[in-house]
């Protein structure tokens, strides 16, 4: 008697929505209470691919229709953005759209273009390196005439690329000139902050605490630096300013290097290729003039490395990032699948995981001078619980 009544009701429900239908118009029925409203229960995202110009990302918008027949009586329309700290940097939309009895997925392809990556880089650095992602979702049943939000997702991403170049350790600048012995200068303190940021350059302001073990006047003419990250150069200069380093004293020594920021979007090509990994590299050299000879000197033990790692999506471990757009027959993309089970209503907060390399060589150990060490302290599946 139980499942006669089940099925005899599931029928009857079939048959007044579709009386309702035929005698109200939709609109009526869902006026009436008859026919439910479609949500969206949650949103998956991934990379699907990048090329020099454009990085596509796949979207897995999660329909439910609570009603017993199809909700594709007009059509759906599904609107998507992404945003970077306030940023937009995706937009996608799909008409016409079907959607059965229960949850179906929603597939969106969209496109980030990679011009705007200079832009998200300079709002992340004058942001203390954090980024708030947030994706946005609307599905609107011109049939019901109601435009129904997923919940907002949100996530935060955080890096920290300078720290590390913060040390007390005393290294070696040696010369490695028949004129001159080893060493020609201590580096007792290195320091590093982000300078100003402009639509064009991300000042990077470093400072060295130096000592001159000689009993002659060591003068530092030019401070030249070079910037790759994953050897793609984005920055390279010298300083302007001259400091002479009285005999056996310590000198500051302050210099402001530059990251072209219309180069960025040539690494975030590179960062996407390998799984969202970077390796940063600064790499000094110094014009001296000691004891009357002029030398250029490369300043290794101050080269500075620094590995860090993004999970924009929150499922790096699931999705494939290192396909080119190229290899998709329509838009720069790949496939691939996810099971991430979380709801789109929450936020969760993931800090990019970093390593970072010290090349500098061990403190040195001297009688013959007063060195001092100064210490001053798409179309995808992404659990949107993880975005950025």
């Amino acid at each position: 008697m139980g499942l006669t009544s089940a099925l005899f009701g599931g029928k009857l429900r079939i048959a007044l929505v579709a009386l309702v239908l035929v005698a109200a118009g939709v609109g009526g029925a869902y006026a009436a209470g008859v026919i439910g409203a479609p949500s969206v229960d949650r949103v998956d995202n991934r990379f699907a691919g990048v090329n020099e110009t454009a990085t596509v990302i796949e979207t897995d918008l999660y329909v439910s229709n609570p009603n017993p027949l199809s909700a594709n009586l007009s059509g759906l329309e599904v609107d998507y953005g992404v945003e970077m700290n306030g940023i937009r940097m995706a937009t996608g939309e799909k008409d016409g759209v079907s959607v059965g009895q229960g949850t179906s997925a929603v597939p969106l392809r969209t496109t980030l273009e990679n011009e705007r990556i200079p832009q998200w880089w300079v709002s992340h650095i004058q942001n203390g390196e954090h980024t708030d992602l947030a994706v946005n979702a609307t599905v609107t049943s011109e049939t019901l005439g109601r435009t129904f939000e997923a919940p907002e997702i949100t996530r935060s991403i955080d890096t920290d690329l300078l720290s590390a170049f913060n040390s007390t350790e005393t290294r070696e600048i040696n010369a490695e000139s028949p004129v001159v012995s080893n060493p020609v200068l201590y580096v007792n303190e290195t320091k590093a902050e982000w300078g100003e940021s402009t639509d064009e350059r991300t000042a990077l302001e470093l400072t060295f605490v130096v000592h001159n073990p000689k009993p002659y006047p060591v003068a530092v003419s030019e401070l030249g630096y070079d910037i790759s990250m994953n050897d793609v150069d984005v920055g390279e200069g010298t300083t302007n300013s001259e400091y002479v380093i009285s005999p056996r004293s310590t000198e500051t020594i302050e210099a402001t290097t530059h990251i072209e920021n219309d180069r960025l979007d040539d690494w975030w090509v590179t960062h996407l290729e390998r799984d969202q990994t970077t390796d940063l590299r600064i790499d000094f050299y110094a014009n001296l003039d000691a004891g009357g000879t002029t030398l250029r000197v490369p300043l290794d033990p101050l080269t500075y490395e620094k590995t860090f790692e993004t999970d924009i999506f929150g499922n790096k471990a699931a999705s494939g990032g290192n396909e080119t757009a190229d290899e998709t027959a329509t838009a720069t993309e790949t496939t691939a699948t996810e099971t991430a089970a979380e709801t789109a209503t929450t936020t969760s907060t993931a800090t990019a995981t970093e390593t970072s390399t010290d090349t500098a060589t061990a403190a040195p150990t001297t009688t013959t001078t007063t060195a001092t060490t100064t210490s001053s302290d798409g179309e995808t599946t992404t659990t949107d619980d993880g975005l950025l």
